[in-house]
């Protein structure tokens, strides 16, 4: 058992293709973020009057907000190759080195998950970020020299979930820093209209609506559920998808009106009827929808909290008023003095 595919903030490989295809290909056309689209600009343009290569970009925030199209828009504007690796998959300080060796004059290194980067292959890259150079260790023990080698000028563009996880040396070798916030359903209508119109898919604007609002704030989510909308609609013979057809296709992927989907609704019915809307620990909640911790921890919460549907205490998990109406249960008396002092503080 797993996350739902449909809401999931991951993708295989073959929805990784797809996606491709939707990706904006320069600021002008990425929908939403309009602040950090208006700061990034700013930085690339000043690039290339100087004719230099970008300052250093992180991008952090949820995943599914843009953070990849960002970095392949950043080469795109610059008018330069770009290599993408990740921080899982540079465990060594050698493996790092191979990909800093070969970097031509200003490439874009776009890092994904540059916070899960080993400790070693961090500090290496502290010396190329600032000076473009770094020491390569030729021997070992005592007959060990380190080889100065000097890099050509290139963008490292640093992308995280989790900015609070990387060190303050890496955090301020980055010239500019931007935050992706969620988006509004306003801003997902856009993102949907924009990734119909490729599709050649004939949708109305209650439609769009409709799907908008359940894709968790999330333009990844929201073009994988207007291809399973599309699909659906192919099916059915549906020329035009309208807001009940919409609504029809998503309640049969399991996905409701909030955006909830099995998962999340398997929490919230468990902390409501089988502990009584909680505390309940993390381990004991998980157990009991037969999930993972981490599954339950990293894929529904998240979203539970942010719509406040769940609460997080030094006690454990509770069940918020709004689960108990969204599931259309009647809380017990006294349920919500429970815990409540204490909301701030997590377990």
């Amino acid at each position: 058992m797993g996350e739902n595919p449909l809401v999931s903030s991951t993708s295989e490989p073959e929805e990784r293709v797809l996606e491709a295809a939707l990706r904006p290909k320069n600021l002008h056309d990425f929908v939403g973020q309009q602040r950090v689209r208006e700061q990034l600009s700013l930085v690339l343009e000043a690039a290339r009057i100087r004719e230099r290569t970008s300052d250093h970009v992180l991008l952090s925030g949820p995943p599914g907000l843009g953070k990849t199209t960002l970095a392949m828009i950043i080469a795109a504007e610059m008018n330069a190759p770009l290599r993408i690796s990740s921080g899982p998959a540079i465990q060594h300080a050698g493996d790092l080195a191979a990909i800093l060796s070969s970097l031509t004059e200003g490439e874009v290194l776009f890092l994904d998950e540059i916070h899960r980067m080993s400790r070693p292959a961090e500090e290496m890259l502290y010396m190329a970020m600032e000076d473009f150079r770094v020491d390569i260790v030729v021997g070992k023990g005592a007959g060990a020299t380190a080889v100065p080698l000097e890099l050509p000028p290139f963008t490292l563009v640093g992308a995280t979930t989790r900015a609070g996880l990387l060190p303050g040396p890496l955090r301020d070798r980055f010239g500019f820093t931007g935050h992706l916030e969620f988006y509004s359903v306003d801003e997902l209508e856009l993102v949907l209209r924009r990734s119909a119109m490729l599709m050649d898919l004939k949708v109305n604007s209650a439609g769009f609506t409709e799907v908008a609002s359940r894709s968790r704030g999330t333009p990844r989510i929201a073009n994988r559920l207007l291809r399973r909308v599309r699909d659906w609609a192919l099916v059915h013979q549906i020329e035009q998808i309208d807001a009940r057809s919409a609504s029809q296709a998503l309640e049969m992927y399991e996905v409701d009106a909030r955006g909830l989907d099995r998962l999340d609704r398997s929490v919230l019915s468990a902390l409501c009827t089988k502990f009584g809307g909680g505390p309940v620990g993390l381990s004991t909640l998980a157990i009991a929808v037969g999930e993972e911790t981490e599954t339950v921890e990293t894929v529904a919460e998240p979203f539970l909290v942010r719509e406040g549907l769940l609460g997080r205490t030094p006690r454990g998990r509770i069940a918020m008023p709004e689960a108990w109406s969204h599931l259309g249960l009647t809380p017990p008396a006294g349920v919500f003095d429970v815990g409540q002092s204490t909301l701030d503080v997590d377990e």
